[in-house]
């Protein structure tokens, strides 16, 4: 239960930085850098009456079905919360904080809009979901053909930005296609954040108490690899563990107290599936 509410907020927080982006850099600068949002602000030229909010809530629904049938119905539901939850608070700020362009510099309005929007998605798309649209396209490209959904966004969003170069000129246009780019690729990156982890090997005579501490105090498991000393040409283990963050702080803070002479090789691993992390499916 804990973990849903927990998935719900940030589900919230993405969606919230997302809709900033939109209202007070992209929709006032014209820039349609991609997704429904995008084709919305190219709609709402040619039809001045219908505001980008309720523009964005009546295509989604087109594409809820979609991914009810292809992606299940745990992200169906929580798709359906981030899409409504963006189209609210788009209308919210459009009816009652009449939302200008904090910067009208199209380069900086690109930059730090498409950031903003990079991390709000990022946060939507690590607790499996999306903000609807064309991110629900974008993510069942990722879960049948294992694309990166950066990529994916970038893929189907690129005619939306043509679009917007037809209605708006080639010079914003342009503008919108950097944002799609950069966008496509900041999600990837601050996705892989999410779920760096340390991947770690040790040497050491203490190798049993280090891989107690490993299982019983970071409830981690490890692994034991039989070895042979380059130097002495003794047998040795080598042991293995893939460890959190805040984990390996632990794991070297206890190392450095039972044997300073220990020796320890670190890398970064970018993504993590199995027992204790992500579920392989």
């Amino acid at each position: 239960m804990k973990e849903k509410i927990k998935e719900y907020c940030l589900i919230i927080v993405g969606v919230f930085l997302v809709a900033l982006s939109l209202e007070y850099f992209f929709i006032p600068n014209n820039i349609a850098a991609g997704g429904l949002t995008g084709l919305a602000i190219v709609i709402n030229h040619y039809i001045p009456s219908i505001s980008t909010g309720p523009l964005v809530f009546i295509m989604d629904l087109v594409l809820f079905i979609v991914g009810f049938i292809f992606l299940g119905k745990s992200f169906g539901v929580k798709t359906i919360v981030s899409s409504f939850s963006l189209a609210g608070m788009m209308t919210i700020i459009e009816k009652f904080f009449n939302p200008q362009a904090l910067t009208e510099d199209l380069m900086l309005a690109s930059i730090f809009g498409t950031f903003i929007t990079a991390i709000g998605m990022a946060i939507v798309f690590n607790a499996n979901a999306s903000t609807g649209g064309t991110d629900t396209i974008a993510k069942i490209l990722n879960k049948f053909f294992h694309i990166d959904i950066g990529k994916s966004l970038l893929a189907v969003d690129f005619i939306i930005t043509l679009l917007g170069a037809i209605t708006f000129g080639i010079n914003i246009g342009l503008y919108g296609l950097i944002s799609v780019i950069i966008n496509g690729i900041a999600i990837d990156k601050v996705i892989e954040g999410f779920h760096v982890c340390k991947e770690v090997t040790i040497i050491s005579s203490k190798n049993d108490e280090i891989g107690k501490f490993i299982m019983n105090d970071l409830e981690r498991g490890c692994t034991y690899l039989k070895g042979v000393g380059g130097f002495t040409g003794k047998d040795t283990y080598v042991l293995y563990a893939v460890l959190g963050r805040s984990e390996f702080i632990k794991l070297k803070q206890h190392i450095s107290k039972i044997d300073p002479r220990a020796f320890i090789t670190v890398g970064e691993v970018h993504e993590v599936m199995g027992e204790g992390f992500r579920n392989i499916q």
